[in-house]
């Protein structure tokens, strides 16, 4: 319980598979975690989950496409646990039509979930991150940022764009104290998935399994801990060997 001992995390997307199972792992290091999310209902089940275990969590409604949100949501934090330390960018949505079908609306959707929802919750949270003076901020990409995939288009580019502005914001804060870093899953057992045919996704991963939130949490955690102090602009794959071919 001493990992986290004196963090604070905001976690969007907390209320359900990657973003929930790394703010249980962040709340079980002994960080004070709070989940951003707009299932309200799901996010103070977390919370519940959370602190019956003997962890410290709150919960705040977030759309993570509301700038003002975004303040507000920094801003309780602070009130609730006096500053913050640690951002997780985990919210996101996908699509899954080719370029020629997608509409304009579902294309700026994803955008405004998936990327411009790291651009402002760094935004966001700067100063205290910065204010803590180890700051550490885990955006969650995707392997489909790192090679084209074949899902939808507005997808692949959110995410290719989450794994830039990371490096972009990285040398930007290399000497203010926070760092920040991406993580870039492979397919994950979370809901994000939907209908998708599962067997086809293990069939093309070379591990020959899915992955699970947890295995994607380990390795937010890493990055949220100081264990990876000398790492900032790094991408970190977690894809069972995916993009290896």
């Amino acid at each position: 319980m001493t990992r986290f001992t004196g963090k604070t995390a905001l976690v969007t997307g907390g209320a359900s598979g990657i973003g929930k199972a790394a703010a249980r792992q962040l709340a079980e290091g002994g960080a004070n975690v709070v989940i951003g999310d707009i299932q309200d209902a799901a996010g103070a089940d977390v919370v519940k989950e959370i602190t019956d275990a003997g962890g410290k969590a709150h919960y705040v409604h977030l759309d993570v496409t509301s700038e003002d949100d975004w303040n507000k949501a920094v801003a309780e934090t602070v009130k609730t646990y006096g500053g913050l330390t640690t951002l997780v960018n985990n919210a996101g949505i996908g699509d899954t039509l080719p370029i020629e079908e997608t509409p304009l609306a579902s294309w700026d959707k994803v955008i405004a979930v998936t990327q411009t929802s790291a651009f402002l919750g760094m935004k966001a949270a700067s100063a205290e991150l910065q204010k803590s003076g180890n700051g550490s901020v885990v955006n969650i990409s995707s392997m489909y940022g790192i090679v084209g995939g074949l899902g939808g288009p507005s997808y692949a580019a959110a995410k290719g764009a989450v794994r830039i502005l990371t490096k972009n914001t990285a040398l930007g804060w290399a000497k203010k104290g926070i760092r920040a870093n991406s993580v870039h899953p492979g397919y994950i057992n979370t809901p994000i998935l939907g209908e998708t045919d599962r067997q086809y996704l293990i069939d093309t991963t070379p591990m020959g399994r899915l992955g699970e939130p947890e295995e994607v949490a380990n390795v937010i955690a890493f990055l949220a801990s100081d264990e990876s102090s000398f790492m900032t602009g790094s991408e970190v794959v977690v894809d069972g060997g995916y993009t290896a071919g």
